[in-house]
């Protein structure tokens, strides 16, 4: 694998590519699980949102202010710090153990710090080093990379806490994401120190989404579209596979199936989209994720759940990479642009934590009520279809590329 991302990338790029599947190795062994284990010791839905909610507007404030650290200083020490900041997350946790429910919006909100020091960081470097050439090749190979990492790492911590009998099973998946992130730490060190320039502007966003004919102020809906859905699916669906079977090791073995489609598509997806086919393949995947709810209607259970998890894995990458390309394609569509990249990447968070809170404000309104089977299948189709939306928004941009 990595002569193969050392061929279709340069070694820059293949670098934080590994960097970013170590972070997802360790996130998807524990991060999985971490609504479960707040779930098991409260069995509130509320608690899960508020811990959500603290997460989601924690990693937004934190782009936005270590937006100055990456652009005048060290991107990369923000990146460290991110990982860092996950290890320390989880080791709360580890420590706190049950009484780690009382603690659920500090959780939350050191969670989002470290989210936000990483995706800062991450989402400026990607930037830097691919092109418009190579944008879907990346954005594929990450998909692949993740869906990877998602295949094997739930499944292992599923397997280990039913064996382990809970307590003693979430302990050691727990210790094991902090090895691996001290790993990614280390080999962070051999990712080139980027060169640093201009001064960063804290109103950016605001000034464009005030200025007439920007087109930002339209593609900020089509991100917040994103995020609308993202907000809820991202905890509430492995959430519901657990509450539907009580089984961690469910959870791992339904992970596992939908990574690993998920990582067949992305891998077909990456190598054939075309900047020419942006447009009609984002448009059937934005409605191919809303269909694949409709089998929950019928009920919710561990096959209807799977048949879900498989058509959302089988579509995501036709919706999910023409809008990253297409978003950072706009990024660099000049030179002023281009170094204004970090403020740009600060507004595009910022769209999605805004889609996130909208899509979080349902459940927080529905969930905590009425959890029956009919509301979570009625909330989880209402923010699945958005990304339609989101295809609209976005279609004046696709079109532009495809002409050109």
């Amino acid at each position: 694998m990595a002569k193969a991302l050392a061929k279709n990338l340069n070694g820059q790029a293949a670098l934080l590519l590994i960097v970013q599947a170590l972070y997802g190795v360790a996130n998807a062994l524990s991060g999985t699980f971490v609504p479960v284990y707040l779930w098991k010791a409260s069995q509130s839905y509320a608690l899960i949102g508020w811990f959500t909610l603290g997460q989601y507007v924690m990693s937004g404030l934190t782009f936005w202010i270590a937006g100055k650290w990456v652009k005048e200083h060290n991107k990369m020490n923000s990146l460290r710090v991110g990982i860092v900041l996950s290890g320390v997350f989880y080791c709360t946790v580890l420590l706190l153990g049950q009484q780690a429910k009382a603690y659920y919006i500090p959780l939350g909100i050191l969670n989002g710090m470290a989210m936000g020091f990483f995706w800062i960081a991450y989402n400026v470097v990607y930037f830097e080093v691919t092109d418009p050439d190579n944008r879907d090749r990346f954005n594929g190979w990450a998909g692949l990379l993740g869906s990877a990492a998602g295949i094997v790492a739930p499944w292992v911590s599923g397997l280990l806490i039913t064996s382990m009998q809970g307590e003693k099973g979430y302990r050691l998946i727990f210790t094991i994401s902090l090895v691996i992130f001290s790993v990614g730490v280390v080999l962070s060190f051999w990712l080139k120190k980027r060169k640093v320039q201009g001064t960063y502007n804290w109103k950016h966003g605001l000034q464009q989404l005030k200025q007439k004919g920007n087109p930002w102020r339209r593609m900020l809906p089509a991100i917040a579209a994103q995020g609308v859905r993202e907000g809820v699916f991202m905890f509430l669906v492995g959430l519901t596979v657990y509450v539907a079977t009580q089984n961690e090791s469910k959870l791992g073995t339904y992970s596992l199936i939908t990574s690993l489609v998920a990582l067949i598509s992305f891998w077909i997806v990456g190598k054939r989209l075309k900047k020419s086919n942006r447009k009609l393949s984002m448009l059937i995947g934005a409605i191919m994720i809303a269909v694949v709810i409709l089998p929950l209607f019928w009920k919710i259970s561990y096959m209807t759940l799977l048949m879900f998890g498989i058509g959302t894995s089988l579509f995501m990458p036709l919706y999910i990479i023409p809008m990253t390309s297409r978003v950072f394609d706009l990024i660099g569509q000049s030179e002023e642009s281009a170094r204004e990249r970090e403020e740009f990447i600060v507004l595009r968070e910022a769209g999605l934590v805004f889609g996130r809170v909208i899509g979080l404000t349902s459940y927080l309104i529905v969930l905590p009520h009425n959890h029956s089977a009919i509301a979570i299948t009625w909330l989880l189709f209402a923010v699945g279809v958005v990304p339609i939306a989101g295809w609209w928004f976005m279609k004046p941009f696709l079109e532009e590329q495809q002409h050109a």
